[in-house]
């Protein structure tokens, strides 16, 4: 019995792709597209939209201190994955502690000192 489906292979990396594999691999993948990083503005939009997705109220002034206290003195690249991985962190922070989820500058300093750690 023959079962019809379609099959996408996705390859995804933070690296060059041709330090990767050689050039008759890359041939072989016919479509590459980029992720580029996202303005400060569309930084901000997203973290508003994913606080209504995981559950956080959003505080416009916790985003300001975000990026003021851990993009900017670290020259930091704002990525599309950060607001929806940072609030995660916040929301599993005050699960854990038993404490209201909200988004305080504390829980933030604590979510990027282990999201943004290096082992």
């Amino acid at each position: 019995m023959q079962v019809p489906f379609d099959q996408m292979v996705v390859f995804s990396t933070n690296l060059e792709p041709k330090d990767l594999v050689d050039d008759a691999f890359l041939r072989r993948i016919p479509y590459k597209i980029e992720a580029e990083n996202p303005p400060e503005s569309d930084f901000r939009q997203l973290f508003e939209i994913m606080c209504g997705v995981v559950g956080v109220p959003y505080r416009d002034s916790a985003v300001d201190y975000l990026i003021e206290h851990h993009y900017v003195p670290h020259q930091r690249a704002m990525r599309m994955c950060h607001p929806r991985d940072l609030l995660l962190q916040v929301k599993h922070y005050c699960l854990y502690h038993d404490v209201p989820i909200e988004l305080k500058d504390e829980y933030l300093d604590f979510a990027c000192q282990n999201y943004f750690s290096v082992l």
